[in-house]
């Protein structure tokens, strides 16, 4: 193995696929690092691929005793471990060797409160702490991930040459990093882009299940539709990689793979997370809330076949979907309800943000997260510029519906979105994204709701009392006995 210098400027302990990406990235950027992982394989796997992408400056080291005194003082280590139980052994561990003022950044998929639990734990032994969300796969690891690191802002300071170099940069609007905010905020920022993540997703699926069931398309077509949506204002990493995954044969028999993926999505918690959140703090979620019951169904794949032969067999079959469609406009209508079910997604992600930002006085930048999710992140697209911009023109914009230019780009769009759903259900394709959206979006715009109607019915069996629209003050009614003495 080779003789690091004296000393290395960082360390990174867990060298998993995300991990090794993210020390060669480093170590290109011209930080020499040292790496560190419990099966020491790892390590000199790492090592290896150092000298094949370039002789990087990657030492490994195979205990944690030497990887420590191997960094530079201050020491800053970043973890890439399995969130939960693995983080808190990884700490254990490095922290027996380290000395005060010494940083540990976690930078895994972590619940907020974990981060916040660890970095009082950690403080108190006279070390600095950092939980930072990392999006943006393998690749971006690799190449220039979105970073969002959250906590000791003295800790920030350390590293904030590396990872304004390692982070993706975009020529208009800088490196895709910045420092959060105190707490775990960092940690529930990253939790919120991949509840918009699942959003995201599940809308593009909903987009590609009307044209293919309603429209016919066939993935050559597919991959040309996606492929021009994502020249226009849909431009995003995840349309782009959805033109992509049409475009792929199958290497295993005939036709193209998509075809032979099982209809069964998988997850990893932080989209539910994010749903949790946001019925603790009463922000309305519904797009991301559908997207992460989609994934539930899919899951139930023996139950919808049974299902789907029940149905058949009681005549409801195939004719829902035969349907005669215009082609060219159909395509130009999911188009325009797809990006207008996107905005709101992003409404609910960024309000739920804010929400939790005041309860916790992290005084959060809408506009700023907006921006570093630009480059290197899954969710990166052109309309985080947009964004970034009605933040920016009204930092207390109270939802992106009412900034001027979204709200003129949704009216546009309005009728489009109508005739999918429309269109969706006549033809019994679910929608629940871009459904959940557009109620979402009624919901909001209607100075009156049927609540007062909800809200009679709590005070009648339950005397929760209500207020009045042309008075003042809180008032119960004895509705039961109004009602039984007209009964009479």
């Amino acid at each position: 193995m080779a003789k690091p210098p004296q000393h290395t400027r960082i360390g990174l302990a867990g060298l998993a696929v995300m991990g090794q990406n993210l020390a060669l990235n480093i170590a290109e950027k011209g930080f020499p690092i040292s790496v560190y992982n419990r099966t020491t394989s790892k390590v000199d796997e790492t090592v290896e691929r150092a000298k094949l992408e370039g002789n990087l400056p990657v030492y490994g080291f195979h205990d944690p005793e030497s990887f420590v005194k191997s960094i530079q003082k201050p020491r800053v280590i970043i973890m890439l471990v399995k969130a939960g139980a693995p983080v808190d052994q990884t700490i254990k561990t490095l922290s027996t060797y380290l000395e005060k003022g010494d940083c540990i950044i976690d930078g895994g998929n972590e619940w907020y409160e974990n981060t916040e639990r660890r970095e009082k734990a950690v403080t108190e032994s006279g070390l600095l702490y950092l939980g930072m969300g990392v999006s943006g796969g393998e690749e971006g690891a690799r190449n220039g991930p979105s970073l969002m690191p959250g906590g000791s802002f003295e800790a920030y300071k350390y590293i904030e040459d590396i990872l304004l170099k390692v982070a993706a940069q975009i020529p208009d609007s800088g490196p895709c990093v910045t420092y959060i905010g105190k707490g775990g905020s960092g940690n529930f920022v990253k939790m919120v882009h991949n509840g918009i993540e699942y959003g995201d997703m599940q809308l593009i699926s909903e987009a590609y299940d009307v044209l293919k069931s309603v429209g016919k398309l066939s993935n050559e077509e597919l991959k040309h539709v996606f492929s021009e949506w994502n020249k226009g204002e849909l431009l995003s990493f995840l349309v782009e990689i959805t033109a992509d995954i049409f475009g792929i044969k199958d290497d295993k028999g005939d036709g193209h793979l998509v075809d032979k993926v099982l209809d069964k999505t998988g997850m990893k918690g932080t989209g539910k997370w994010t749903i949790q959140q946001a019925a603790d703090l009463s922000v309305a979620a519904p797009t991301i809330a559908a997207s992460l019951d989609s994934r539930f169904l899919s899951g139930l794949k023996e139950e919808r076949v049974k299902a789907s032969k029940v149905f058949q067999a009681g005549g409801l079959g195939d004719v829902l979907v035969n349907q005669e469609v215009d082609k060219a406009k159909l395509i130009d209508d999911v188009r325009r309800a797809l990006y207008a079910s996107k905005i709101c997604s992003y409404a609910q992600g960024m309000n739920l943000i804010r929400a939790k930002s005041i309860e916790k006085g992290w005084d959060l930048q809408l506009g700023e997260l907006a921006r570093i999710w630009k480059g290197g992140c899954i969710i990166r697209a052109i309309f985080l510029d947009r964004i970034k911009q009605a933040y920016d023109r009204n930092p207390d914009l109270a939802n992106l519906l009412v900034d001027p230019e979204f709200a003129k780009e949704i009216i546009e769009r309005q009728s489009a979105w109508r005739r999918v759903v429309c269109l969706a259900i006549n033809s019994g394709i679910s929608v629940p994204g871009m459904s959940s959206s557009l109620a979402y979006f009624d919901t909001y715009r209607r100075e009156s709701v049927p609540a007062n109607l909800v809200q009679a019915q709590r005070d009648y069996f339950g005397a929760h009392t209500y207020e009045r629209v042309d008075m003042e003050g809180s008032f119960h009614t004895e509705w039961f006995k109004i009602a039984k003495q007209s009964k009479i």
